[in-house]
């Protein structure tokens, strides 16, 4: 069966499933509204980026020190990076 011109294959998709074009939040700055925010503790941290693999809205960066941490631009305090952490380094707190 030949592919056509337009068609995606599960080949041609980002990691982790990611929107990367239009209407995705790094061109929004959508963490305003959010009634939980991550809180680390990177003592604890095994720098693995599953946290990163698992954000919904790709909003999950690489630091310098190779710690993943959330842009408080674009989160959107879901709390999935929190639950599957292996770790356990993430919490979510109450936006003040």
């Amino acid at each position: 069966m030949a592919k056509s011109e337009n068609e995606l294959t599960w080949q041609d998709l980002e990691p982790g499933c990611i929107v990367t074009t239009p209407g995705n939040t790094t061109d929004y700055k959508t963490g305003d509204w959010r009634s939980q925010r991550p809180k680390y503790n990177l003592e604890r941290c095994l720098k693995c980026g599953v946290c990163a693999l698992f954000c919904p809205e790709g909003c999950i960066n690489k630091t310098p020190k190779g710690y993943f941490i959330a842009n408080p631009y674009h989160c959107k305090g879901c709390g999935i990076c929190a639950k599957e952490c292996p770790a356990y380094v993430i919490t979510m707190e109450e936006e003040s």
